[in-house]
């Protein structure tokens, strides 16, 4: 049976491997950022686990700004309890779990959590390919991002939790 819990720094490897699975070197998270999430946002950190394996997981810290910036890629602070704007830098399924529903599921989590904790909104970027996929969750296109990350264009997607 598939859960949902926080992320244990035990996770450590399984998140670094499903990582370079799902992105090329060059925008995959290293070990040192997941390290800093994983010791400093536990409370923003899922993974989808059935057996003790990781199946996916989404990640991202909570900011005051709207949109996505390039420097949370590489800097995290701890989240503040209450408001604010939930990031999503990671939603990370393993290729050959793909289309069962993990990443959906994990996104749905994240959004209830981060509505009672009363973040206004859910931000992220995508690339042009994946907007579709948000866009059937209630996320908004926002146009392309000011975010060079990893050298390619991205697309603001959010969702509004708190007006």
């Amino acid at each position: 049976m598939r859960t949902i819990r926080n992320v244990k720094p035990e996770d450590l490897n399984q998140l670094s491997s499903i990582e370079l699975q799902c992105f090329p070197e060059q925008k995959a998270a290293t070990r040192e950022a997941f390290q800093e999430r994983i010791r400093l946002i536990p409370d923003s950190f899922w993974v989808a686990e059935t057996n003790g394996i990781i199946e996916g997981f989404v990640n991202g810290p909570v900011t005051e700004e709207a949109y996505i910036t390039d420097d949370l890629f590489t800097s995290t602070k701890e989240n503040p309890p209450l408001g604010g704007h939930q990031t999503i830098l990671g939603l990370a399924v393993p290729p050959h779990l793909q289309n069962q529903g993990i990443a959906a599921g994990l996104l749905k989590h994240l959004e209830q959590q981060a509505f009672m904790v009363k973040r206004q909104s859910v931000t992220l970027t995508c690339k042009e390919e994946l907007t579709a996929f948000y866009e059937r969750r209630g996320y908004i296109n926002k146009g392309v991002s000011a975010s060079n990350h990893g050298g390619i264009v991205w697309y603001n997607m959010t969702k509004e939790l708190h007006k």
